[in-house]
């Protein structure tokens, strides 16, 4: 759509809006005369709440007294009405259609090359309800929903300082959708902010329908095997990363917020390991750190022990993996590979199928395919564990699960075929992977590396909250 300003004349304008709007059975116009001006109200059918337009903009806008043009009834609605508490203006018709279409009422008058628009939005809107994906047990049960308004007031009724920035801009060249820019103004980089709005002013995708379609420009476009910017979907987690001096991205009609920059050790903390003791905080925190490890490694290395290096094993625990491998079929990597790829299988349909279908699903997996395959000696017992104990391991950390889920065929392979020397020779490349991951010049594997000391309290550890507001964390500690 071309940017061009607003017609004078009334027919004109709305022949305009109609060609642009293709003549759509939802923009509604109504005509009407006030103030001894011909007038038009355009709205959105649904978007719009149909008592607050009523009494709000219908009944005083018809009550103005008469005037002697256009200019003068602006001028009264401006200075004498309180028609709205959201008041913005539109003197092109790109403008006038993205606010038409948020859910906003737009005046027309004749005469005028520019239009009023008030905030009468009442579209339907899912509530506030628990977030789904990152359970916790002592904090909040709120999570964001798909209406950015509600979730920048979720943010703000936790962080009731005027430090906090957000910053509302429009994106998608067919969409057209919200997005908001949240930051603490005292904490966060000046740079970081800089070059948030850079890659922003880059992107041009024609709709913003998730994160996914935002992301992207927000990292460095080199090869990572882990996101260099995070998500969630719990204000309260959102707010604590703005106080360390990370800046958020709010979309319209995604229900999950973009973090950026991210540390990987960010992955294994809850808001939970707040509301503990230390100690149990850190025994959890370490049982993460394990989970991952086993997740990724445990098939790869069961694999690569029973083929390369039987030496490892005990001979007890050796002649138990014999006669229970000698009995199946198929080589020890293609049962390992078909036993995870049966568990992706029954993931992705539990997933995608409708929820009263999930229970056959169970069924299905775990009593028909699961006890049959043992039965009949396909599956070997023994991998059939290592298996269940490295997916189970990969749900601890829900965060990481598509990298966690690939690096486990990558490394079943690489053990599969020269044992745990290939296995070694791929962790080193991962890890360089990992260390060379930095965006906006946070490196993605602080305080690891670069080490930091100070940082060691809230990620080798869980310092006491005492201790960790004594010394005033930032991000700005990594930045290179």
């Amino acid at each position: 759509m071309e940017k061009s300003g607003l017609l004078p004349g009334l027919d004109g304008s709305i022949e305009e809006i109609r060609r642009i709007s293709g003549n759509s059975s939802d923009v509604l116009i109504n005509r009407f005369v006030t103030g001894g001006i011909h007038c038009a109200l355009l709205c959105c059918e649904g978007m719009v709440s149909t008592s607050v337009i009523t009494e709000l903009v219908f009944e005083p806008v018809t009550d103005i007294p008469k005037q002697r043009s256009a200019e003068e009834l602006f001028h009264y609605i401006s200075e004498e009405l309180l028609l709205s508490t959201d008041r913005p203006e539109a003197g092109d018709y790109p403008t006038l259609f993205r606010l038409l279409y948020s859910g906003f009422a737009v005046l027309l008058a004749e005469g005028m090359t520019k239009a009023l628009a008030f905030g009468v939005q009442g579209f339907a809107a899912r509530g506030v309800e628990e977030p789904s994906g990152e359970g916790n047990v002592m904090g909040a049960h709120e999570g964001f929903t798909e209406t950015v308004r509600v979730n920048m007031s979720q943010i703000r009724r936790r962080l009731k300082s005027p430090e906090l920035v957000m910053e509302l801009s429009a994106k998608g060249s067919k969409s057209n959708t919200d997005i908001c820019l949240c930051y603490m103004k005292d904490r966060v980089p000046v740079e970081l902010i800089g070059r948030i709005r850079s890659s922003l002013e880059k992107a041009e995708p024609e709709a913003v329908l998730t994160t996914g379609y935002l992301r992207p420009f927000m990292e460095n476009g080199s090869f990572e095997i882990f996101d260099s910017t995070g998500t969630t979907e719990r204000p309260d987690v959102l707010c604590s990363k703005l106080i360390e001096g990370r800046a958020a991205l709010l979309v319209d009609g995604v229900p999950y917020a973009i973090v950026v920059p991210r540390l990987f050790c960010e992955s294994f903390q809850t808001l939970d390991d707040y509301a503990y003791k230390p100690y149990y905080s850190t025994f959890i925190r370490w049982l993460k750190y394990i989970a991952f490890i086993a997740a990724v490694l445990l098939p790869s290395f069961y694999v690569s022990i029973v083929m390369y290096h039987p030496e490892l094993l005990n001979s007890t625990l050796f002649m138990l993996l014999v006669e229970a491998e000698k009995k199946a079929p198929l080589s020890i990597v293609t049962e390992a590979m078909f036993a995870l790829l049966m568990y992706e299988v029954v993931r992705e349909a539990g997933v995608r199928l409708p929820k009263p279908a999930g229970g056959a699903v169970s069924i299905i997996s775990g009593l028909i395919i699961g006890d049959a395959a043992v039965n009949s000696g396909l599956i070997s017992t023994p991998l059939l564990t290592m298996t269940a104990l490295a997916v189970l391991g990969g749900l601890v950390i829900p965060e990481l699960n598509p990298q966690i889920t690939v690096l486990r065929f990558v490394f079943l392979l690489a053990g599969g075929i020269m044992g745990i020397f290939g296995i070694s020779l791929l962790a080193c490349g991962v890890l360089m992977n990992i260390c060379a991951t930095e965006d906006y010049g946070f490196p993605y594997t602080a305080p690891f590396s670069p080490f930091r000391a100070s940082g060691m309290g809230d990620t080798a550890v869980r310092s006491g909250m005492r201790k960790m507001q004594s010394r005033g964390f930032t991000v700005e500690e990594y930045h290179e």
